[in-house]
């Protein structure tokens, strides 16, 4: 079996479950920030609806610089409502996949580099940044947002068991 194959079981479940915490995002809570130095709950939302585009990025290119230039990449538009999140997450998702699927075992082994500024700030084999910098990075955040939900009394979806809300898998 491919590495890439073997990667996509582990990126459906975490996507399947990302989205069900996505879903629960409410719209009229999207400026909500449990502290001032917090993001609001849409940027966070919005946030971990793009990072499956990492994955493009891992698989495509030999580096990404987050501030090219010297110059920041500017901050994502938060989504405009839980709509438009749940479309633009399911976009990237979809595409996403298809660039895992279509990476080789020896493309997956090729350093990849996060630069900021030209300045190397990591190194790591492709399938080392799909597993980290993409699907662990997302899950961090998924778990945050799934916080922001409990702290605004918005039931959690069973992520990796049940949940205070949902006694299964299947909720």
């Amino acid at each position: 079996m491919s590495i890439s194959k073997s990667l996509l079981p582990e990126f459906d479940y975490e996507m399947t479950t990302t989205r069900k915490v996505l879903e629960r995002v409410p719209d009229e809570k999207y400026e909500w920030k449990p502290h001032p130095r917090s993001t609001a709950m849409g940027g966070l939302a919005t946030h971990v609806a793009n990072i499956p585009t990492w994955a493009i990025s891992a698989v495509a290119q030999e580096n990404l610089d987050l501030a090219p230039g010297g110059v920041p990449v500017p901050p994502m538009e938060m989504a405009k409502g839980r709509e438009a999140l749940l479309e633009t997450f399911d976009e990237n998702v979809a595409k996403a996949r298809e660039a895992i699927s279509g990476a080789s075992d020896e493309s997956l082994f090729v350093p990849w580099s996060l630069l900021m500024n030209g300045k190397t700030v990591m190194t790591l084999p492709r399938v080392a940044v799909l597993r980290s910098f993409v699907l662990n990075h997302l899950i961090h955040h998924r778990g945050q947002l799934s916080v922001y939900l409990r702290l605004n009394d918005i039931p959690v979806p069973s992520i990796y068991g049940p949940s205070a809300d949902e006694g299964s898998f299947m909720g």
